[in-house]
């Protein structure tokens, strides 16, 4: 039948009960890896694709600069870009990948000050505002394809991946420390998925997205500024001097989709579209505040009834992505492939924090972002039988416009540069490994104290420079 491989009969289970056999040991292997990469990913992960987007769920399509993600099927990854590429594996597997990051960020200072004009001081933030991470992800596939014969080519899946993360952290007394300090966001993204064959080169599939988030953000107050428009107070206070620290903390699920298909209308060629949902997360913690050593803060709180511990939470929409691809072979060495991805990123129009005390005034952030592109070319070449080299380019477009942009997220288009490699040792292993580059303009930050929600914040400007290295490492079993 087109479209599927010629060694899938060595993997095809002869009735149910072998079936369900290698479905609980597959789905055994993949809790254990999944408790083993939670722990490494408990530390927090940083933004490196465009907004707080991570691509990096498989290295084989990192190898390409994810080129051909919506329409390749070379391993079971791919479900995470178009989950119809689970019908177009062979044999039940599981793949454990690892990504680690090595970003570079650094703020170049121009100016900051209090809305009044009082200079901010306190420098650039460091050297780097970003740590080194690594990044897990997990995959299993059940082929059921002759246990459950009245559907053709019959395929589950599991993915366990982390599809968003942010990290930046700045020194505590740096110039920008109003708008941020420390920015955190961790997601695990739990996707049961199911594929099949409706007709000979046209596969299918889609599948459920069970997401938990959990974000910090922290910034300093300046209570000196804000006591100066208190008039008991304003004597006493001494703007940009007088600093306490706010924190949120809040976590939680959500729920959403997936669907995809994947149509070879010749042998060699296949086209692939696919859509992941949107996901709604209503993060629920606590606002911790910190006053200053002076006393200011804590006479600006009995003066207010604010800046007291409370409940909060915050509203964060992930986006829908539309994802178009073709993948060409052009003899039985090469390969080159494309791809196309849209995000609506519009569904971030502002940061608001919301507070359970009523003398709390929420604490808004106007985003403003801008719907996105992302545009990949690749090639594949296998050289002989148990290699296969990979390389790409790919430009990532920001959402985030200049006027709204901030050091929480300092985000501009990206350009990617990428090199893979794979080594199938036996006919149920193969072992990849991947590189990337990635590249940007400098991205200017220019925030005024009369922008909404930032009076008491201040002015800053400054540019931002972004640079970060990928490697990652993925190895794949065959049952």
């Amino acid at each position: 039948m087109v479209g599927r491989s010629s060694v899938e009969g060595r993997y095809a289970y002869a009735d149910i009960g072998r079936a369900d056999a290698v479905f609980g040991t597959v789905v055994k292997r993949v809790f254990l890896l999944f408790l083993q990469a939670s722990a490494i990913w408990l530390p927090s992960q940083p933004c490196f694709a465009s907004a707080f987007g991570l691509r990096e769920q498989s290295v084989s399509a990192l190898g390409n600069a994810f080129a051909g993600g919506a329409a390749a099927a070379d391993d079971p990854t791919y479900m995470f870009y178009n989950p119809a590429a689970l019908a177009l594996q062979s044999g039940s597997q599981i793949v454990a990948l690892g990504t680690f990051l090595k970003p570079s960020t650094s703020f170049d200072l121009k100016s900051g000050s209090s809305a009044g004009g009082v200079s901010t001081g306190g420098g650039d933030g460091g050297s780097d505002a970003s740590d080194d991470q690594f990044v897990p992800a997990v995959f299993a596939v059940v082929d059921l394809s002759r246990a459950v014969d009245v559907v053709d080519n019959l395929k589950v899946g599991l993915a366990v991946t982390s599809p968003f993360g942010l990290e930046t952290d700045y020194n505590a007394g740096w110039a920008g420390r109003y708008y941020a300090l420390q920015s955190k966001l961790r997601t695990v993204n739990v996707s049961p998925t199911v594929a099949f064959e409706p007709t000979d080169g046209l596969s299918v599939g889609g599948g459920v997205q069970a997401q938990y988030a959990d974000a910090e953000l922290s910034n300093a107050v300046d209570f000196g500024s804000i006591a100066a428009t208190i008039p008991p107070l304003a004597p006493l206070a001494q703007p940009t001097e007088q600093d306490g620290r706010a924190r949120f903390d809040g976590d939680d699920w959500a729920f959403g989709w997936t669907a995809g298909a994947i149509y070879q209308p010749w042998q060699g060629t296949r086209l692939g579209v696919s859509y992941r949902s949107a996901l709604k997360h209503n993060l629920k913690g606590d606002a911790r505040f910190r006053l200053d050593d002076d006393g200011i803060g804590n006479a600006v709180s009995n003066a207010t009834g604010a800046f007291q511990n409370t409940g909060a939470r915050a509203r964060l929409e992930t986006p829908e992505v539309v994802s178009f691809g073709v993948s060409q072979e052009l003899n039985t060495q090469w390969s080159v492939m494309a791809d196309a991805a849209w995000t609506r990123w519009s569904r971030v129009d502002e940061l608001r924090v919301r507070f359970d005390n009523p003398s709390q005034p929420d604490d808004v952030t106007d985003t403003d972002w801008n719907d996105t592109w992302f545009f990949a070319l690749g090639a594949t070449y296998r050289p002989s039988d148990p290699w296969t080299l990979r390389a790409g380019v790919a430009y990532d477009q920001s959402p985030v416009p200049n006027r709204t942009r901030t050091p929480r997220v300092p985000d501009n288009d990206r350009y990617w540069f990428t090199l893979g490699l794979s080594y199938r040792p036996a006919d149920s292993v193969d072992v990849t490994a991947g590189y990337a580059h990635v590249i940007g303009p400098d991205a200017s930050v220019n925030l005024n104290a009369d922008m909404n929600g930032s009076a008491a914040k201040g002015n800053l400007s400054g540019n931002v420079d972004a640079t970060v290295d990928i490697v990652g490492m993925q190895i794949r079993w065959i049952f």
